[in-house]
């Protein structure tokens, strides 16, 4: 089964938090109380997702966080790659140092699973934080 990383579902959650309390700036603490998500671990999480702007800290002592865009232009394949550095769920294709595995030319899934994998990124690609947070 495919399954999504923690620290992906964890970024997803607060990014839906932020954007559902878009109307105030929302701490980490918060956070993590409210979802249930170890604060450790998410404020990690949103150091990551404020690198690439994906939200925006703000300092001080009523500090925390506000989305960096508008939630309609944040997807779930934006989050996917602040946190993992790439939005592929297969690794057979090119591995971590750039070569294509060795079972390649002989491979009778590699087709299939190419489209499955486009097809996959094509609804990471639609869904928006927008969405979800309106659901």
């Amino acid at each position: 089964m495919i399954k999504l990383s923690k620290k992906i579902e964890y970024g997803i959650l607060a990014l839906q938090y932020i954007a559902v309390h878009s109307d105030k700036i929302v701490s980490a603490k918060e956070i993590s109380e409210q979802m249930g998500i170890p604060y450790e671990f998410l404020s990690k999480t949103l150091q990551q997702l404020m690198k690439k702007g994906l939200i925006v800290s703000q300092h001080g002592i009523k500090g925390g966080y506000v989305l960096g865009k508008n939630a309609a232009d944040v997807t779930v394949k934006d989050i996917i790659i602040a946190l993992e550095g790439k939005a592929s769920f297969l690794d057979c294709f090119v591995s971590s140092d750039g070569l294509i595995c060795e079972r390649s030319p002989n491979c009778t899934i590699k087709d299939p699973m190419e489209k499955l994998q486009s097809k996959v990124m094509q609804v990471f690609n639609n869904t928006t934080i927008a969405e979800i947070a309106t659901t």
